[in-house]
């Protein structure tokens, strides 16, 4: 019996979309990607593979705000994820969703990373 797993249909997915979406100097890759418990962000520069901001729901200051996986979390490191990425000089980045549908947390995080600042 052929089985398809959830895994692997996520990971198709994020193949698509990595086609279409390719970051730059000028215009790197804002990823986002939602674990059971924290969140990641970070903007990549694909022509050079590297990572020019990141953030976590981790990080020592968000740590303390003790954020969760969901939206209250998303709203609050979208923001400040915002104003890390500001103060590093990346203003316009394209967005990663990483697989996941645009609704929900990964909404919210993008809708408080563009009242920051950045230009999607």
């Amino acid at each position: 019996m052929n089985t398809v797993r959830k895994a692997d249909l996520l990971q198709k997915r994020r193949w698509r979309i990595r086609k279409k979406v390719k970051g730059t100097a000028e215009r790197p890759r804002l990823a986002v990607r939602f674990s059971g418990k924290h969140i990641y962000a970070q903007a990549i520069n694909d022509d050079t593979g590297s990572t020019l901001v990141f953030l976590s729901s981790l990080d020592a200051e968000l740590r303390k705000k003790k954020l969760g996986a969901n939206i209250a979390g998303a709203k609050e490191l979208g923001a400040a994820f915002a104003n890390k990425a500001k103060a590093a000089g990346v203003s316009a980045v394209v967005f990663d969703r990483s697989g996941a549908p645009y609704h929900g947390k990964v909404k919210v995080f993008a809708d408080a990373a563009r009242e920051g600042g950045l230009v999607f």
